[in-house]
């Protein structure tokens, strides 16, 4: 395996059972997902771009990573994203 696909592998989303899906936006053949899961006694909020990671974030309860992703979720909206289940 070369060093340009194991960069490609590790980059990868890790399994969708492992993640709830809060929301997915589409824009010109591109989406982004919000990904919810509960990890010991914290939850990580992640954000993903055409299944590849952009940014892992920990919270202390459920409620602040919906809000943090219902934030984000605003930004793109007003940024032109359209949502797509």
């Amino acid at each position: 395996m070369t060093a340009t696909a194991n960069i490609r592998s590790e980059r990868m989303v890790e399994p969708a059972r492992e993640f709830e899906r809060l929301w997915r936006v589409r824009r010109r053949h591109a989406h982004i997902d919000a990904l919810l899961r509960a990890r010991g006694g914290a939850w990580d909020l992640r954000f993903t771009r055409n299944d590849r990671v952009l940014i892992t974030q920990e919270f202390a309860d459920r409620a602040a990573a919906y809000a943090a992703a219902e934030t984000r979720l605003r930004e793109l909206q007003r940024a032109g994203w359209n949502t797509h289940w």
